[in-house]
C-alpha cells in the first residue's frame, strides 16, 4: 500500500501472509522479527516511492541523491536506516554498507549556531512566517534597480500530461520560429529527458541542463539568452548565472580561447585582474579583452531583435510544491529591465494537482466534457493552484518545525557533549575532570548499594565487588564485629574509597609521569565518541516510535524530551564509569606513547571483514570557473576555490 501524500510504503495483509510463507515465519509482528519487516518495508518504499531520475541518479556504479529543490547532484549523502541499500538492490548496483552516524544537526540549529544572521534572496516573501517564528528574522522587500515589464501569463490547465507536453512544444515552436529565446523548467530529470526527445522529433535544436550534464551548467545558462536558443533546465536553472540577451560576450570570448588552444588555467588568468609580468598571461588577456569586445559588438543587433520579439520566454511544465522554486524560474527572465515572458502548463494528472489539487477540478472537466487539448484559464483554477501549494508549504513547514522541536533536545545534550570534547582536543589539563569522575562514580555505587538509614540493609560485599581489581584488594570495606556496624555510613564508605582511589591513582600517576595526563585524554575522548554514538542511534529509534504514545492521550515531544534525559543520563554515567575503570586498568608499555585511536576514520569504510577500506576519489579535478559544487551558485575561484591553491 502506498501513500504518496506521506511518502510511505507498507505491506497489506494480503503482502503479509506472502512474506511469512516466503521467509517461513509465523507472525512478521513478531518484535524477534522487527529487524526483517522494517527491511520489507525499505525495500517497498525503494521499489514504490523512490523513483529513478527523480528523487535519484545511477552513476559510476553508485546511486546518487538529486535534491529536490535545486536539482543538484548530493555527493556523499546516503539515506538512511537501509533505504539507500535498497535502492542499490534495485538498481542492481554494488550494495554498500550502511553509514554510522558521528554527529548530526538540523539546518535550523546549526544556522543558529551564528551570532548574527542575515541573508539576501528575491524569493524570501513567501516564506517570511518561518524566517520570523524559527529565526526571529525580518523579511523586508528591496525595490527592483530597474522597472519589472515581464509579463507573467496566466496558468493553462490540460486534462492530460500528453496534452500539456503537447501544449508545451507548440508554444517552444511558436517562440522559436520568431527567433525568442526558451528556457523550459522541468520538475526532474526523467522529465526534462521526455521533452527533450519531443523536441528532437520535432527538430529543434535544443540544449538540456540537468544533474546529468551539470559540467556545463554555466555555458550553457549563459547563453540561453542568444536568438532561437532552446534550453531545458531543472531547478538548478544555472542560479548564479545571469541570462544576457543576445549572448553572452564574455562566455564566447572564452570558448574561442579554447579553440585556438588556449589552457583552462590561462583562460583563467586572461579574465583575473592582478598584476602581473608575465609574456604569455598578457597575451591572454589582450587575445580576451579584443574576443570580448569584438562579440559585444555582434551581440548588440542580435540583443535588440531578441528584444523586439519579447525577450526571453520562461515556460514552467508543472507547478513546484513550493511557490519560491516558481518564483526563481520565473526570476530568470526580465531581469535588469528587459521585457520577458512566462507561462506555467500544468495538467490534472502533476502530482501537485493529483494529490492536492482536490477532486473538485477533475469533476468539473468530466462533467464539461473537455478533451486533452483543450486548455482551461480561470481564475478558479490559479486560486485552486496557490491554495494547493499553500497547502503543501504549509505542511511541509509543520514538518520542519516538528523536526526542530525534537532536535533542540539533542541540541543541548550536543552543547554538553562537544564542550566536554572541546576541552579533550584543546589540550586542557583535565585531571581534576578525572578526580571528579571518580567521585562521582563512588557516589553512584554507595547510593546503589547503602540506601536508607539501616547498616544491616547496606550491600558492603556487592559496593566492594564494584571496586576489586581497580583500587580496591577486598577487605577495605570489612567490619569485624557487630558493634562496629554502627559506625558504618554512607560518608565512612566514600572517605576509605576515595582515600583508596586516590592512593592508587597517585602511584599511577608518578609511575607514568607526565604521560598520564595524555592518557587520560586519550581514554575520554574515545568513550565520549563512542558512547555519543550509540546514544545517536538509540535517540533516533526512540523518534521513530514515540509518535504512537499520542494514542495513549500523551505529547510525543513531551515524552520524548523525558525519556532523551534519561537516555542522555545514562550515557554520562556509563561513560564516567568506563573512563575511570579504563583509567585503573590501563597499562602503558615504558617507552611507547599512547595513540588517539578514530573511531571512525574519514574516507574509510568498513569492509566485509571488518577493515578498513580506503576509499578512492575517483571525481574529476573541478576547473576555476566551473559552478562550486558546494551549491552556492558562484564560480569555483570565486567561492571554495579561493584558497585551494
Amino acid at each position: 500500500m502506498i501513500d504518496e501524500k506521506a511518502r510511505t510504503a507498507t505491506l497489506t495483509d494480503k503482502g503479509r501472509r506472502k512474506a511469512e510463507q516466503y521467509f517461513g515465519i509465523e507472525n512478521l509482528s513478531d518484535p524477534e522479527n522487527s529487524t526483517l519487516f522494517h527491511h520489507i518495508n525499505q525495500a517497498i518504499k525503494a521499489r514504490g516511492i523512490m523513483k529513478l531520475d527523480v528523487d535519484y541518479v545511477v552513476k559510476d556504479g553508485e546511486i546518487i541523491i538529486v535534491d529536490e529543490f535545486t536539482g543538484r547532484l548530493m555527493f556523499g549523502r546516503r539515506y538512511s536506516e537501509g533505504l539507500h541499500q535498497a535502492i542499490e538492490a534495485k538498481e542492481h548496483v554494488d550494495v554498500q554498507r550502511e553509514n554510522r552516524t558521528l554527529a548530526t544537526i538540523t539546518f535550523q540549529n546549526y544556522f543558529r549556531l551564528y551570532h548574527k544572521l542575515s541573508g539576501m534572496t528575491g524569493t524570501a516573501a513567501t516564506e517570511e512566517a518561518e524566517f520570523r517564528e524559527i529565526y526571529k528574522l525580518d523579511v523586508v522587500i528591496v525595490p527592483t534597480n530597474m522597472p519589472m515589464i515581464r509579463d507573467d501569463h496566466p496558468d493553462v490547465v490540460y486534462k492530460t500530461e500528453a496534452g500539456k507536453f503537447r501544449a508545451v512544444i507548440e508554444n517552444i515552436v511558436e517562440c522559436h520560429e520568431k527567433g525568442q529565446p526558451v528556457l523550459v523548467g522541468t520538475i526532474s530529470i526523467e522529465k526534462s529527458e521526455h521533452l527533450s526527445a519531443l523536441l528532437k522529433r520535432q527538430g529543434i535544436p535544443h540544449s538540456v541542463l540537468n544533474a546529468k550534464f551539470h559540467e556545463k551548467e554555466a555555458e550553457i545558462v549563459a547563453q540561453a539568452g542568444k536568438r532561437g536558443a532552446v534550453t531545458i533546465a531543472t531547478n538548478m536553472a544555472g542560479r548564479g548565472t545571469d541570462i544576457i540577451l543576445g549572448g553572452n560576450a564574455e562566455y564566447a570570448a572564452k570558448a574561442e580561447m579554447r579553440k585556438q588552444g588556449f589552457s583552462e588555467e590561462l583562460i583563467d588568468t586572461a579574465t583575473a585582474h592582478n598584476e602581473t609580468s608575465d609574456a604569455e598571461v598578457l597575451n591572454a588577456r589582450t587575445t580576451f579583452a579584443d574576443l570580448e569586445r569584438r562579440y559585444k559588438a555582434e551581440y548588440v543587433p542580435e540583443a535588440q531583435a531578441v528584444k523586439d520579439s519579447g525577450g526571453l520566454f520562461i515556460i514552467g511544465t508543472e507547478r513546484h510544491e513550493s511557490r519560491r522554486i516558481d518564483n526563481q524560474l520565473r526570476g530568470r527572465s526580465g531581469r535588469q529591465g528587459d521585457p520577458g515572458e512566462s507561462r506555467f502548463y500544468i495538467s490534472m494528472e502533476d502530482d501537485l494537482m493529483r494529490l492536492f489539487g482536490g477532486e473538485r477540478l477533475i469533476n468539473m472537466m468530466e462533467t464539461l466534457k473537455i478533451d486533452e487539448d483543450t486548455p482551461i484559464e480561470a481564475k478558479l483554477l490559479s486560486g485552486s493552484i496557490e491554495s494547493a501549494q499553500r497547502r503543501v508549504e504549509g505542511r511541509n513547514f509543520d514538518i520542519r518545525k516538528h523536526v526542530l522541536q525534537y532536535d533542540d533536545v539533542m541540541n543541548q545534550q550536543r552543547g554538553v557533549i562537544y564542550e566536554q570534547r572541546r576541552k579533550v582536543l584543546d589540550g586542557e589539563d583535565i585531571r581534576s575532570s578525572v578526580i571528579k569522575m571518580i567521585e562521582d562514580v563512588i557516589d553512584e555505587k554507595i547510593a546503589a548499594h547503602m540506601a536508607g538509614d539501616v547498616p544491616d540493609n547496606y550491600d558492603l560485599a556487592a559496593l566492594t565487588a564494584d571496586f576489586k581489581g581497580l583500587f580496591l584488594n577486598g577487605t577495605e570495606l570489612e567490619v569485624p564485629t557487630r558493634e562496629d556496624m554502627e559506625k558504618v555510613t554512607p560518608a565512612w564508605a566514600k572517605e576509605i574509597l576515595m582515600r583508596c582511589a586516590m592512593a592508587v591513582y597517585e602511584r599511577k600517576e608518578k609511575e607514568y609521569g607526565p604521560i598520564m595526563r595524555e592518557v587520560e585524554r586519550v581514554v575520554l575522548l574515545g568513550e565520549v565518541d563512542r558512547k555519543w554514538m550509540d546514544h545517536i542511534d538509540a535517540m533516533d529509534e526512540l523518534r521513530r516510535g514515540i509518535g504512537l504514545r499520542a494514542i495513549g492521550q500523551r505529547d510525543p515531544v513531551i515524552e520524548y524530551k523525558f525519556e532523551g534525559y534519561e537516555m542522555f543520563d545514562a550515557m554520562t554515567r556509563a561513560i564516567k564509569e568506563d573512563t575511570v575503570r579504563k583509567l585503573y586498568l590501563v597499562r602503558i608499555t615504558q617507552g611507547a606513547a599512547p595513540k588517539r585511536e578514530q573511531v571512525a576514520k574519514p574516507g574509510e569504510t568498513p569492509s566485509e571483514d571488518g577493515k578498513g577500506k580506503t576509499v578512492q576519489n575517483k571525481k574529476k579535478k573541478i576547473g576555476p570557473n566551473e559552478p562550486c559544487p558546494c551549491g552556492s551558485g558562484l564560480k569555483y575561484k570565486k567561492c571554495c576555490g579561493k584558497n585551494a591553491r
